[in-house]
């Protein structure tokens, strides 16, 4: 993940992501320099534009997952437990004599 960090830091400072400059950004954060990890994270942002590809990150809607939308009301009623009976007064109060004897 620093180096996903690095490289949006490098972009966004305008300078070239390259394999020195991330290893560079990666130990100043106090992280150990991968020469492998750096140069894999070259290779896989060759041709993107870095604030393209947040441009439109951020200009992207978001939708809800209709089947989570869906099947909410049927797991609230799986969850439905019977209602109790209302106890009368009197019941209750019969309840309660019956401790004291």
């Amino acid at each position: 993940m620093e180096y996903v960090y690095a490289a949006l830091l490098l972009d966004a400072a305008g300078k070239p992501v390259t394999e020195k400059d991330l290893m560079e950004v990666v130990k100043a954060a106090g992280f150990s320099p991968d020469e492998a990890r750096a140069k894999a994270m070259v290779e896989s942002l060759k041709g993107v534009d870095i604030k393209d590809v947040i441009k439109r990150a951020q200009s992207a809607p978001v939708q809800a997952a209709p089947a989570a939308a869906a099947s909410a009301p049927a797991a609230r009623e799986a969850k439905k437990e019977p209602a109790e009976e209302k106890k009368s007064d009197e019941e209750a109060a019969g309840g309660l004599a019956s401790l004291f004897g």
